[in-house]
């Protein structure tokens, strides 16, 4: 059985937020917080956007705009509604749009947890499952749903269906 590149990438996703979970857990006890919800969680914030990580705040977002419009010349080609507005007014559609953006970006999203949680345990000396939970895939999904739709929306408007 050979593995893709994809499947590897999100197993080992999967398997840096299970490696980190026992000590998130043991971190809660002792300080009777979950970081993700704390005014820690909210202080070291800044701290992301320099030092050694905050190259990838600049890439992912890019990597995610140029997936999203490629993805939107797909649909604008397809004849499917802008993604953004699918998602929330096409209930029939719905299931297929995700499908087709997790499809998209999974190993991006993917990335994003590991990266997060490698520049944590490299800034602060410790991972917080729930932080790169939340962090990668923000830095991810946001800028990908708008530019895919914004590009549907454009590539209809000068007639590149």
């Amino acid at each position: 059985m050979r593995l893709r590149r994809e499947t590897i990438v999100l197993l080992l996703a999967l398997l840096v937020i299970a490696a980190a979970i026992p000590f998130a857990i043991v971190d809660t006890y002792q300080t009777g917080r979950v970081y993700l919800f704390s005014s820690q969680f909210l202080e070291e914030l800044p701290r992301r956007f320099s030092g050694p990580g905050r190259f990838r705040f600049l890439l992912q977002p890019a990597l995610a705009i140029f997936l999203g419009a490629r993805s939107g010349m797909a649909d604008a080609r397809a004849g499917n509604p802008p993604y953004v507005f699918g998602l929330l007014f096409a209930a029939g559609r719905r299931k297929e749009l995700l499908r087709s953006g997790a499809a998209a970006i999974s190993t991006l999203l993917a990335m994003g947890i590991i990266l997060d949680a490698v520049f944590q345990l490299v800034l602060y000396r410790a991972v917080h499952p729930g932080a790169a939970l939340v962090i990668g895939p923000v830095l991810i999904s946001v800028p990908y749903s708008v530019s895919r739709a914004l590009t549907t929306r454009l590539a209809r408007s000068l007639g590149r269906e």
